[in-house]
Order: structure tokens, then sequence, then C-alpha cells
């Protein structure tokens, strides 16, 4: 075959989208569990906080975990650990259940991220990698738009459990094709020569050397060791910086059009689903823009860069949703604002692979991830203390656009922190 690593990626974007069904159903079955549960917003609140915590300590294991057995089986466990735990949540009977099911789905869906990055490093050469993520990436879109779709639907035909259960099952149906369709190019059999020399066409890279008979060579690299390059750093930045932006798009936005234009969440939303459009157009077309660059002879870094800035710019506009009047308006800004988060979101996680070599790839991936789940932790907390304190006043809206200029400026101010730390491309090395 001469294109198969668009198989790949056609396998990540589906397990990413999977990856996103399954951690919304909570959300979407709120409403009746929390009436059969009796659930104070405490309570549910809990439940959340177990599953970004587990998310975020997961990434540091699974990334390390990766670069040592391996992506496909690194993906296999991941996949495995996150189905079972989802179907798990069908036989809870107790709230303390449900906060140690979601903590199990967070170390397990805390793989999806580091495996991916790793086997698109492992498939596609610089030039289209950004691409490749861009793609891959907006399944996370696609998981929170089907989501909404499908949960109601199997809610109403078999019941709340079966919503677990059936979701949980689509994990194992998506293991199956994994398993028989995954391998790196040097093993995959059918794979033609001529793209091997196109996936293998930015050289080799060095394998470390072991310092004894039984060390292993491909050993991944200590925390410690990668958090000494400003490469690491300047990854950690622009996770830690604007990965709570996009957890603030996916889970307040509904309250936000709620409570400034009544719109009426129990009805199916165009607005919302308008938005997570965007998401998807702006993931593919942000790994477009810094391939396609790359084609036109432009260095790989500086066709990064370009891209997030533009990106940063692109987020800009948002400040001014305090001026509208309409839905329609904000939808536009905001549409414009989560449009650039993914293509910020394809070009970042694509600098790792740019900056690192892929038997660290994972692990660095991890804890850039690890530093956005915290900023995602952190976030809300002060989102929730600034709504709190102008609804009181009666002035909510007044708390959701000081938000909003947070997330016009915070992408300008991660990507001058990325220039600092790394002006200019240069590959760790890795002794």
């Amino acid at each position: 075959m001469k294109n198969y690593r668009w198989i790949v990626v056609v396998l990540l974007f589906f397990a990413t989208s999977i990856n996103y069904i399954d951690r919304q159903i909570i959300g979407l079955l709120k409403p009746i569990l929390e009436k059969q549960f009796h659930w104070t917003e405490t309570d549910y609140g809990r439940i959340i906080m177990a599953f970004s915590i587990t998310y975020a300590a997961g990434l540091l294991f699974f990334g390390r975990m990766i670069d040592r057995i391996g992506t496909k089986a690194g993906y296999t466990l991941s996949i495995i650990l996150w189905s079972c735990a989802g179907m798990l949540h069908a036989l809870i009977k107790t709230t303390t259940g449900f906060i140690l099911a979601r903590g199990f789905l967070g170390i397990g869906e805390s793989g999806n991220f580091p495996a991916a990055i790793k086997a698109i490093a492992e498939w596609f050469p610089q030039k289209q990698r950004a691409l490749a993520t861009g793609l891959f990436n907006s399944g996370s879109s696609i998981g929170a738009v089907i989501a909404p779709i499908i949960v109601p639907l199997i809610l109403a035909a078999f019941g709340w459990q079966m919503a677990f259960v059936i979701t949980g099952l689509l994990g194992f149906i998506w293991l199956i094709f994994w398993l028989t369709f995954y391998e790196i190019p040097q093993r995959k059999k059918n794979l033609s020569p001529q793209e091997l020399e196109f996936i293998t066409q930015d050289g080799p890279e060095p394998t470390p050397a072991a310092t004894s008979p039984a060390q292993n060579a491909n050993q991944p690299i200590k925390w410690i060791k990668l958090l000494t390059f400003r490469q690491t750093w300047s990854f950690i930045v622009g996770k830690f910086l604007t990965d709570p932006i996009w957890w603030f798009f996916l889970f307040w936005l509904p309250s936000y059009f709620s409570s400034t234009f009544s719109l009426d969440l129990s009805k199916p939303s165009l607005q919302l689903g308008t938005i997570y459009l965007a998401t998807t157009i702006g993931s593919i077309g942000g790994g477009f823009l810094s391939s396609r660059l790359i084609r036109n002879n432009w260095p790989v870094f500086k066709a990064r860069k370009t891209t997030l800035l533009l990106a940063a710019f692109c987020v800009l506009p948002i400040v001014f949703a305090k001026n509208v009047h309409n839905s329609w308006s904000a939808v536009a800004l905001i549409s414009l604002a989560a449009a650039a988060h993914n293509a910020w979101s394809a070009n970042i996680f694509t600098i790792v692979s740019d900056m690192f070599p892929k038997h660290a790839l994972s692990s660095v991936t991890g804890i850039g991830g690890m530093a956005g789940s915290v900023g995602g932790i952190l976030f809300p907390i002060l989102a929730g203390y600034l709504l709190d304190f102008y609804k009181l006043q009666g002035h909510i809206v007044t708390g959701y656009n000081i938000l909003f200029t947070i997330c016009g400026f915070v992408y300008l101010l991660a990507w001058l922190i990325i220039h600092f730390l790394t002006p200019k491309m240069k590959k760790v090395s890795l002794p």
C-alpha cells in the first residue's frame, strides 16, 4: 500500500472520538443520576474532580510507559482500561462508586494523546505531522458533537446503565482494528518501499547507547532530565496556559448562552453545534497551514511558530464578546476562538516531535499534558469564583466578560514565552 499512513490517522481519529464520548457521558446523564443517587452539586464536583486529578497523573504514567513498551502495546492498555472503567459505571450503586469509577476512567483515558502523538511521529515526516495531528485531534470535537446525540437515544431505549455499556464497547471494537492494522513502519509487511522512504525522509535518529550490556538502549529518559531542557518548558507553558481555555469552552459555554441569551438547553442547540463544528475545521486547518508552509520550503520551526501566532491573534477578538447583543454574533466570535485553539493545539503537539527524539516523545507529551490538566483544574476555580461573585450582584455577564478577556490574551502570552524559551529550532540531544 502506498498511503498506509492515513489509515493510521483514521485509527487515531476514531480512538480520540471515543475518548471524548466516554468522558462526556457523566455530564449528559447528570439530570438522571443526581435524582436517582441524590447527588448534591458538591457530590458531582467531586466526581468530576476525581477524573481531572487521575487524568493529570495518568499522563505522566502513560507517557513514560508508552516510551518503554511502545505505541501499539501502550495504546492497547490505555483503551482497555478506559473502556472497562466506562462500562463499570453501569454497576455502580453509590456516589463513592462513581468517584472511583471516574478516577479509573481518567487514568485510562490519559494514554490517548501520548500514544497518538508518538504514532504520528512514527508514521509521518515533519512536513506532514501537523496536518496528521490536526486530523486525528479533530476527533475530540466530533466526539463532543456525537455524544449529545447518541447518549439520549440509548438512554431512551435501554436506560442509563446501557449508555455506559454500549459506549464502552466502542473501545473494544476499535481495539480489534488497532491490533489488526497498526505496526511501526519498519515492521509493516505490506508497506511499499516508496512510502517507507517518504516516512523516513527526515533521516534516522541517533539511538541512545546503553551504558551497560543489561541496560535497554531505548529505556525512557528520566523526567528530571527532561525538565532541564528549555524545549520541555516551552511545551509545558504552552499547555498550562491554553488547555484551560478549551475546557472553559467545552463546559461553560452552555451556561453562558443560557444565562446571557436565554438559550433552552433542553433542546438541541444549533449555536453550540456550530461552535464545535468550527473547532474541527480549526484543527484540520491549523495542521494544514504549517504543513503547507513547510512544503513551500519554510523552516520547520518558523512554520510552526507562525501558525501558532496566527492562531493567537484569531483568539483575540473574543474580548469583544461583551459588546454583542445577539447569540449568533457571540457564536461567530467564540467559533473563531475555539477553532483557533484547535489550530494551536495541532501545532503545539507537533512541536514536541520536532524538538525531541521519538524515544522521549510520549514522556514529554505526558509532562506537558499533565501541566495542561492542572491548568484545567485551576481555571474552573477562578471561573466559578468570578461567576458566583457577579451573579450575587446580578451581573453574571460581567463575570463572563472578564473570562473572555483572559481567554483573548492568554495565547499571545503563551506564544511570547514559547518564543523566549525556544527562539530557534534545536533538536534535543539525549545521550
